[in-house]
């Protein structure tokens, strides 16, 4: 009798059972009938109305041990539009309107392309930090995936020869990772829910450029959670001073009495990648 170790397991591991029904089964009426697959390899199964909150806890759970796989402790995440361009490609956008409506909105996110350098000289600033403890890497830069400021932030990390994470969501029309996030770091969400939750299980600092309907969703919700006390506060930089007092009135909100005074320190404005990683360390009293 060969002897066993008391750790030893005595369960085949999920993989090398789903390798003996591949290669074991024999081709009868009922091997083939989808009632036959193993659940967790049967995906017609998977995608049932009734399998929703097991969705949830799987899109929950596969970046969740592939970040902590990874070694990352803690996140930079940066937020902004997908549609402001890289500074060398905004005169192709004044260069292509065609009325006066559309020249306005372009020479606007033209005024606005500055911000691309400024995402990406923070992401850079971030990853050349080099924090690290026990617990793993820390201010690793986060962005949506995508493209404009998302981009903008992985290609700083990527300038620092550092990784970069990447939370894509499944649209109806095409999109793809931007090509700098760091491949074993890109994930794809379903639930736009999941995806927000992972931006702030590791953020310890958030940079808000501006942005439309998705940008004002994750940073009002964030000021909720902050606001609420389910989170703690942290560094909450809006990037572009003169955007934001334009398109929101933060002090009229506290006139009409439906925020307080001191909701509206929750946050800081800043315009340079310099202020914002100042404003980083001087919140964490980092050299």
């Amino acid at each position: 009798m060969t002897n066993k170790n008391l750790k030893d397991r005595h369960f085949y591991r999920a993989q090398q059972e789903a390798r003996f029904a591949e290669s074991k089964t024999p081709v009868t009426p009922q091997t083939q009938s989808e009632a036959y697959k193993l659940a967790f390899q049967d995906k017609e199964f998977l995608l049932r109305e009734e399998l929703r909150p097991v969705r949830f806890q799987l899109e929950l759970l596969k970046p969740e041990l592939m970040l902590d796989e990874a070694g990352i402790a803690s996140t930079l995440v940066i937020y902004g539009s997908a549609r402001i361009p890289e500074p060398s490609k905004a005169d192709a956008l004044i260069a292509a309107a065609t009325d006066e409506r559309s020249r306005i909105i372009a020479q606007r996110l033209k005024e606005k392309a500055r911000y691309y350098d400024e995402a990406r000289a923070l992401a850079r600033l971030a990853s050349e930090c080099g924090i690290e403890d026990e617990a793993g890497r820390h201010f690793v830069v986060c962005s949506g995936g995508g493209p404009s400021i998302m981009e903008a932030a992985n290609r700083g990390a990527g300038d620092a020869g550092k990784d970069s994470i990447g939370l894509n969501i499944v649209l109806p029309h095409e999109q793809a990772p931007n090509i700098y996030v760091t491949p074993d770091l890109s994930f794809q969400f379903h639930y736009f829910a999941l995806r927000k939750m992972h931006f702030l299980l590791r953020a310890r600092a958030i940079a808000v450029f501006p942005g439309g309907f998705g940008t004002f969703d994750e940073f009002f919700e964030l000021l909720t959670l902050i606001q609420t006390g389910k989170v703690e506060a942290m560094p909450i930089m809006l990037f572009g001073s003169d955007f934001w007092n334009r398109v929101i009135n933060f002090d009229e909100l506290v006139l009409e009495g439906v925020v307080s005074p001191s909701d509206i320190d929750l946050f800081q404005m800043v315009d340079t990648a310099d202020e914002a990683w100042s404003a980083i360390c001087g919140f964490y009293s980092l050299p």
